[in-house]
C-alpha cells in the first residue's frame, strides 16, 4: 500500500502548545509509518495561505494527501480549502471554528473535518480557576489572544460565564508569544495608570503568554510586591505549563491535549480502512491542579499586590 504523506501546517514554532503540536506529529508519523512535512507561518495568515496553495497547486506527484492546519488569523482559508479537496488532498482544520466543513463533505470524496479543544470549556476552567482563588473576588489582569483567533473569542467568552461577578478584569491583547505578551505589558506597566491599579492575579489564555507577562513584572522596582501575585495560564504542556505549576510560577494552568496526533490517525484509518470521520471531532481540556485542590489552596493565596 501507497505511504501517505501529510502536510502539518502551525501558526509558529516559539509557542510552548504550538512545539508540543509538532512534536506529536512527529511521533504519530513515526508510529503510523507516514511522511510528515511540519511548515511553520510565523503567525502570518497571508505567508499561510501562501505556503499551502504552493502544496496544492503543485505537480501531482509532489501533492501531499492530506493537510492538517492550525489558521494563523481569523480565517481558514475556505479558497484554498476548496482547491485542495477539488485536487484530491484532504483537508484538516486545527483548533479554529469553520462553516464550510459540511459543503465540502458532501462535495468531495477526500476526508475533511476538523478536530479541536473545546475553548469555551477552556474559558470556563480558567473562569472557576478565578472563582477558587479569589473566593472574595478582586480585579485581575486578563491577557487574551488575538482579537481575530476564534480560540481566544471563545476562552474570553467561556471566562465569562464562569467568572465571579466581584471579580474586576483589566483585558489586553498579545500574540499567542511569550515575547508579544512581554512587550503589551511591559507597556502598560510604564503607564502612571497602572502604578495606581490594585491588581489580585494575572491570567493569560496561554502559558506562554502568562510568563511574558511575569517576565515584565519582574522587572520592576517593586518586583516583589507584583510576583506575590497569582499568574494563571492555559495549554498545560508537560514540560513548561506544569513544570511551572509544580515550581509555583504558575499557580494554575488549563491542560489542552495536542491533536496532530490524533488527527493523523483518524486520517490514516479512514484512508485505510475507509471508518467514517466525523464532521468535527473535539477534545476535552481540564484544570491543572484540579478545581477541589486549588480550592484548598485558596486560603494561603495573598490578596496580592496593592494590598
Amino acid at each position: 500500500m501507497k505511504r501517505f504523506s501529510f502536510v502539518v501546517s502551525l501558526t509558529n514554532d516559539d509557542n510552548d502548545y504550538q512545539q508540543e503540536q509538532a512534536a506529536a506529529a512527529e511521533k504519530a508519523a513515526q508510529r503510523l509509518g507516514v511522511d510528515v512535512k511540519i511548515i511553520h507561518a510565523n503567525n502570518e495568515a497571508v505567508a499561510q495561505s501562501q505556503q499551502l496553495l504552493q502544496y496544492v497547486q503543485g505537480s501531482a506527484s509532489s501533492r501531499p494527501d492530506a493537510i492538517l492546519f492550525e489558521p494563523a488569523g481569523g480565517t481558514a482559508f475556505p479558497q484554498v480549502a476548496r482547491a485542495a479537496v477539488a485536487a484530491g488532498i484532504g483537508w484538516v482544520v486545527l483548533n479554529h471554528e469553520v462553516d464550510y466543513i459540511l459543503e465540502l463533505r458532501r462535495t468531495y470524496k477526500v476526508p475533511v473535518f476538523a478536530i479541536t479543544s473545546d475553548h469555551e470549556e477552556i474559558g470556563k476552567i480558567q473562569g472557576k480557576q478565578l472563582a477558587a482563588l479569589l473566593p472574595d473576588g478582586g480585579s485581575i489582569l486578563y491577557i487574551e489572544g488575538p482579537a481575530n483567533s476564534s480560540a481566544a473569542k471563545e476562552r474570553t467568552r467561556g471566562m465569562n460565564k464562569t467568572r465571579p461577578a466581584n471579580v474586576q478584569v483589566k483585558s489586553m491583547r498579545a500574540n499567542w508569544t511569550e515575547e508579544s505578551s512581554y512587550r503589551t505589558v511591559s507597556s502598560w506597566l510604564r503607564l502612571r495608570t497602572s502604578q495606581d491599579m490594585h491588581l489580585d492575579l494575572v491570567a493569560a489564555q496561554d502559558d506562554s503568554m502568562s510568563m511574558g507577562a511575569r517576565k515584565a513584572f519582574s522587572e520592576m522596582p517593586d518586583r516583589e510586591r507584583w510576583l506575590k501575585v497569582p499568574f494563571l495560564g492555559c495549554d498545560g504542556m508537560p514540560k513548561t505549563g506544569q513544570s511551572w505549576v509544580r515550581t509555583g510560577q504558575l499557580a494554575a494552568t488549563v491542560f489542552i491535549r495536542p491533536n496532530t496526533d490524533l488527527a493523523m490517525e483518524m486520517l490514516v484509518d479512514a484512508m485505510k480502512n475507509g471508518t467514517p470521520l466525523p464532521d468535527r471531532k473535539v477534545t476535552e481540556p481540564e484544570s491543572i491542579p484540579s478545581l477541589a485542590d486549588l480550592a484548598k489552596t485558596s486560603k494561603a493565596v495573598s490578596r496580592g499586590a496593592g494590598s
